[in-house]
């Protein structure tokens, strides 16, 4: 099956709404959000009658932070989250293999790592939906069936009561988890590393606060690799990896909880413990995320192990990815065909992910002493841990709606940095003020772009943002760089102008008196032939 193919169902169909969305998690419901805000018809719907009580996910990074920022709930995420200070591995011994320092102020406009309590996130993202008269949501709705037909699917659900309902639209996206019926019913195949650990996961709230320097630690211990990670305000996370030979029962118990958390000074009397079970996780992708009108995101498309802390991070990025594509094809602004660009930039990024967090977690999950006694020389032999890292840049997108390098200038497919500008008197980050969609931000003048230029890109939502020169006021229709973020960027880049997709990724870049060409590329690549010039 090919991420194009297609199962029509016979018959006419007059979609009710333009996307149902299978599944309520923090993806369904930021794919949800993103596109009622751009006035598209969205339905919801979630197996669950009640919102799942217990946090999954314990933390995104700045660029998720971003991300869901767009959503229209940034305000309230400081008060469901709380800032990392660090991530940090250390040997049985206590000295540190890996030391990675996160800033309150990150390279995305948002701290580099964030602690938080996944049920929270869910209610601020759920306020949020009920905000938007484009929305239905139903809970308590299992999708049994799904069909299509050129113009529309269908998704057939039973409520709690047994009823049978049906729910057509012009798309249909399944972010319904790890067991994903979307998934199952259109018959995808996946690719699974076979990389697989369980581990006891203990969620605990402290009854006296307690300062964790750095944020998260990986004691990689052979006697029993543990991870110690931040949750949310007032609360932490302990995971104790199952040895061989220890049976799942056995770690399973609530007094095997206790006794590992007692070493890290956590028992009955400092803590409460809300939850012990154990969990094994996967490292797997979907062959395919599209199949005609149906796709896939988040752990519907793919599973990963929980070291670099990516698993929901990717789900999000996958439903921004999609929506605004999703958005263009809805509005009749660019083909379906650019639908196909999302299985092929997610795909691959999410494998990157996978494959990394498979080797991280090979590197932690040994228990053969000898073994890691070796690994830590290895590490500390090539200075690992000796001083203290920034974490990586967002991962950069290598194929898709990418401008290919040709002028010579860099920085396709990266994920643009976000800084502090002044519009119009008045300071703050630079999506707040400027707004999200495309975005062309030049050091040239207005006749950088035709009038047939500015139309296209006007029609696509483009803000086109000027900016003053380094160290001088903004002139009229100017944007001040505060904090020289951009202007370092287009340095860097060798670039005068770059145009930013609404994901933030960086379509292309482009020298001086190279504006042109560069919305030419775009106009090319979405319709197939560059904006047309007045006779």
């Amino acid at each position: 099956m090919s991420d194009t193919a297609q199962s029509p169902a016979p018959g006419p169909q007059t979609p009710e709404t333009d996307v149902i969305v299978v599944g309520r998690g923090p993806v369904g419901a930021v794919l949800a959000i993103l596109l009622a805000d751009h006035g598209h018809r969205v339905c919801v719907l979630e197996r669950r009658p009640e919102p799942y009580p217990l946090p999954r996910a314990t933390s995104f990074d700045g660029e998720t932070a971003r991300l869901l920022a767009a959503t229209g709930i940034g305000d309230g995420l400081a008060g469901i989250s709380e800032p990392a200070t660090g991530y940090q591995w250390r040997t049985a011994a206590g000295r540190p293999l890996l030391d990675i320092a996160f800033s309150r102020t990150g390279r995305y406009g948002w701290p580099d790592a964030n602690t938080m309590h996944q049920p929270a996130l869910e209610e601020l993202l759920a306020k949020r939906l009920a905000t938007l008269p484009d929305v239905e949501t139903h809970l308590g709705h299992r999708v049994v069936d799904i069909t299509q037909t050129p113009s529309g699917v269908t998704a057939t659900a039973v409520t709690e009561d047994g009823t049978t309902r049906a729910f057509t639209g012009r798309w249909l996206v399944g972010c319904d988890g790890a067991n994903s019926f979307v998934r199952e019913h259109i018959g995808v195949s996946v690719t699974d590393l076979g990389f697989s650990y369980e581990w006891l996961l203990c969620d605990v709230r402290l009854h006296t606060p307690r300062e964790f320097v750095p944020t998260n630690v990986q004691l990689c211990d052979p006697a029993r690799p543990t991870t110690m990670v931040g949750s949310g305000p007032g609360r932490r996370r302990w995971e104790f990896m199952r040895l061989p030979g220890e049976s799942a029962e056995e770690l399973g118990t609530t007094d095997a909880a206790w006794r590992l958390l007692a070493p890290h000074g956590v028992t009955p009397r400092t803590a409460t413990l809300l939850r012990s079970a154990t969990y094994q996780f996967r490292a797997m992708w979907a062959d395919q995320w599209r199949s005609g009108r149906v796709f896939l995101a988040g752990d519907a498309a793919h599973l990963m192990p929980p070291f670099a802390g990516q698993g929901m991070c990717a789900g999000i990025r996958d439903v921004v990815n999609l929506a605004w594509k999703l958005d263009l094809v809805l509005s009749d602004r660019a083909p379906d065909r650019l639908l196909d660009t999302y299985p092929l930039e997610r795909r691959l990024q999410a494998k990157t992910s996978i494959t990394a967090s498979v080797k991280l977690g090979r590197v932690i999950c040994v228990t053969d002493p000898a073994a890691a006694a070796d690994r830590d020389a290895a590490i500390l032999a090539n200075g690992g841990g000796r001083t203290p890292q920034e974490p990586p840049a967002a991962e950069p997108l290598t194929k898709g709606l990418l401008r290919p390098a040709g002028d010579g200038c860099g920085g396709a497919g990266e994920v643009m940095m976000a800084g502090t500008v002044e519009a119009d008197g008045v300071s703050g980050r630079f999506d707040e003020l400027i707004g999200t969609g495309f975005v062309l931000i030049t050091t040239e003048g207005p006749a950088a772009l035709s009038e047939a230029h500015g139309e296209f890109l006007a029609g696509l939502g483009t803000r086109v943002v000027r900016l003053s020169p380094p160290g001088s006021p903004p002139g009229p229709g100017e944007v001040r760089d505060v904090d020289g973020v951009y202007h370092a960027c287009l340095g860097r880049l060798g670039a005068s102008s770059v145009l930013v997709r609404p994901d933030h990724h960086v379509f292309g870049t482009a020298g001086p008196g190279g504006a042109t060409a560069l919305v030419d590329e775009l106009r090319t690549q979405l319709h197939g032939a560059p904006v047309p010039q007045p006779r």
